[in-house]
């Protein structure tokens, strides 16, 4: 059973990427969540109804140890599958001005985007480097790419994120095993649902917020044998803001 790991897969942009990539390719998705079982039941119920195939697992993906302990126990007790493809998209915010910024703040969001990246692709890596053949996908954003003020623990994250993805393809490409990422701007889902909407979209060129369908689309092709010869990309979605 081919199988593909969404972090953070129960609401927002990762699960419309864990519905597209089941409904796509037929991956087995393993829908990850922190807290939130109902939600990630929710996906996982979508997915089945769509006719494909899934199950949650939860773990936080800032805890190596736990990671480890719950991903090592799926492949012991799943010996014929095979995890390839890796996206890890969870993420938070903590915004505030670095003046006022508590270190709870900035360790929290950097742990879960960046050293859960690190935590998750390090836990499965061995794995696709057997296989000869994986997709690992950061949902990094354009915050880390331009930096915006408030943001600057979200900002390093991801930034971070976009580095480690360009250092990380040229590692494992003659294993046939593709890293890239992708940089949302402004996506409607309930991290930005908080927003004043009306008043940002005017600094799209688009003038609208995009859907986390169209970031899954793009995910969706960059899993796909169609993006074999892709690697160490970050590909913007933001409507032209940043271009």
């Amino acid at each position: 059973m081919k199988c593909a790991l969404v972090t953070g897969g129960s609401r927002g942009i990762g699960k419309a990427i864990a519905l597209t990539i089941a409904k796509d390719h037929g991956y087995h998705i393993l829908v990850n969540y922190a807290s939130n079982q109902t939600a990630a039941d929710d996906t996982v119920k979508s997915i089945k109804e769509a006719g494909g195939s899934a199950e949650a697992i939860q773990f936080r993906v800032e805890d190596f140890e736990e990671v480890q302990t719950k991903l090592n126990n799926w492949l012991e007790k799943n010996p014929q599958s095979i995890i390839e493809v890796i996206v890890n998209n969870a993420g938070i915010t903590k915004d505030g001005l670095l003046m006022m910024m508590e270190e709870k703040d900035w360790n929290s969001v950097v742990d879960t985007s960046l050293k859960g990246m690190f935590n998750v692709t390090r836990t499965l890596i061995q794995p696709l480097l057997r296989n000869r053949y994986g997709r690992i996908v950061n949902v990094a954003s354009l915050s880390g790419l331009k930096g915006v003020p408030g943001q600057m623990n979200y900002s390093a994250a991801k930034g971070g994120m976009i580095a480690a993805t360009k250092a990380l393809a040229q590692e494992i490409a003659k294993r046939k095993i593709t890293v890239n990422a992708v940089a949302p701007g402004f996506i409607a889902t309930d991290m930005t649902s908080e927003l004043p909407e009306e008043e940002l979209k005017h600094q799209v060129p688009m003038n609208r917020f995009g859907e986390a369908q169209e970031v899954a689309d793009l995910v969706s092709f960059l899993v796909s044998p169609k993006a074999a010869y892709i690697t160490g990309e970050v590909i913007n979605i933001n409507g032209g803001i940043y271009s």
